[in-house]
Parts: structure tokens; sequence; C-alpha cells
């Protein structure tokens, strides 16, 4: 069965505000459209521990892994033109959940610049007061 393998950087469970600054990424082998409703056609992933936060490093681990699509919210030009000159693709500016991105990704609705927190969260946040205290 034909995959497309998809990398994470991770903050927890969160796609990691700095791709230089992961110490985990999620490795996710994505089922081609064609096999996705076949049996065993579900996501197979991986999470793995980086032994240090290094952009170059993990621009070496996503070639040696053969990853073809990188999931990312903050990423320096120079690693981001890096790796799609190696044909790399990557969507930026995600954030929220990584099992979110890879669902929607799946879903062929994952964009560049997505909030993918629900909306209920951004509901509960304070806002804050004006005036004084009590």
């Amino acid at each position: 069965m034909a995959s497309r393998r998809m990398l994470i950087p991770l903050a927890g469970r969160d796609v990691a505000p700095r791709f230089d600054a992961a110490l985990a990424v999620l490795l996710v082998d994505v089922p081609e459209v064609a096999d996705a409703s076949a049996p065993g056609g579900e996501c197979v992933t991986e999470t793995i521990v980086l032994p240090r936060a290094s952009a170059d490093e993990l621009c070496e681990f996503i070639l040696a892994h053969g990853v073809a699509v990188v999931v990312v919210n903050g990423i320096p030009e120079d690693h981001y033109h890096y790796l799609r000159w190696k044909r790399v693709d990557v969507i930026d500016d995600i954030m929220g959940p990584a099992d979110e991105a890879v669902r929607r990704y799946v879903a062929g609705t994952l964009q560049a610049g997505a909030m993918l927190y629900p909306a209920a969260m951004g509901a509960a946040r304070p806002t804050g007061t004006q005036g004084g205290g009590a």
C-alpha cells in the first residue's frame, strides 16, 4: 500500500511553535486516498524524541526518513526554502493539536495559517478587565 510520510514538530501534543526548537516529532504514514477506505488504510504514527533541538539536524532527519510533508508553525526562512528545494511540501503557520492537523491533512482541508484549537477554547480565555480591580 502506497503512503505519504508526514512530520510534525511537537510541543507536548501540539504543533511546536518553532521548527528549530522541537525536541520531539510526530512521524505519520498517511495512506494514499485510494487506500484510505481499504482495510488497514489508517494512518500509522510514531512519536520520536530527538537528541537536541536543531533545525539543521531536523532537516537531515526529514530527508533521511523520506518525509514528503512537514506541518509546522514557525520555521526559519532558509530552512523552509531548503526543504522546498528538496521537494518537501511545507505547510506552515499551523497552530493547535497535532492530531487535528493530521485529521485535516488526511481530509484534504489543512491549509497554511490554520488555527486548529476548538472555538470554545477562545471563548473560555479571560478577556481582561478595564479600569480598576475588585
